[in-house]
């Protein structure tokens, strides 16, 4: 769940993208976020629970967005007194049951660490455009947990926001898929950079 809207003055439509660019450092620091989060290895003041969540800024790159900084968030106020209620209410809802406890499914955000990412994106001229979250639990009917469930659609919609999925079924072999506002059948490809070529024999 994002807190983030589109700024109303972004030249380049986001809901219009087809490619979004990654540079591999990035990348990384998405998946090493991930992969720390899951093994129960946490920072201290974290929330301490086995999902990521992060926000992503970036910049028009000819007809492409690339990403320009990745902001790995730590405090989950899903839990909140204030929070908590109005969260159930939403995941009891529209959430598929699975293996996670619908107590425990949804993020917010707080708000201290969305304006401290938004600063920065002021400062560089950037725009707060999308956020990651992990789906690592297989379901019969979507074994690689790489697309948006209903309840994210419900969560992402009217955010202008790119919903980022970290499929971590297979913690050894990650994916990462993007849809605007959650959206299945609006998807825009990841591209990484540098693309890695293979070197001519």
């Amino acid at each position: 769940m994002s807190l983030a809207t589109q700024p109303s003055g972004t030249a380049q439509r986001l809901d219009l993208l087809t490619e979004i660019l990654m540079p591999r450092p990035l990348y990384a620091t998405v998946m090493s976020h991930v992969v720390r989060k899951l093994t129960s290895y946490y920072v201290t003041g974290e929330t301490a629970e086995r999902k990521a969540f992060g926000m992503l800024a970036g910049r028009p790159r000819g007809g492409a967005f690339e990403v320009t900084a990745v902001a790995p968030l730590l405090l989950n106020l899903r839990h909140d007194g204030q929070h908590a209620a109005d969260m159930d209410e939403i995941v009891d809802a529209h959430a598929i049951p699975s293996q996670t406890p619908n107590e425990q499914r949804g993020w917010i955000a707080h708000p201290q660490e969305l304006l401290a990412f938004a600063r920065l994106c002021d400062e560089h001229d950037w725009t707060m455009f999308g956020n990651y979250h992990t789906h690592r639990v297989a379901w019969p009917h979507d074994p690689r947990r790489d697309t948006c469930t209903a309840l994210d659609r419900v969560l992402a919609d009217g955010t202008g926001q790119w919903v980022f999925i970290v499929s971590a079924v297979d913690l050894h072999q990650p994916t990462l898929r993007a849809f605007y506002e959650g959206d299945n059948r609006r998807e825009a490809s990841v591209r990484l950079l540098p693309e890695l070529r293979s070197a001519a024999l």
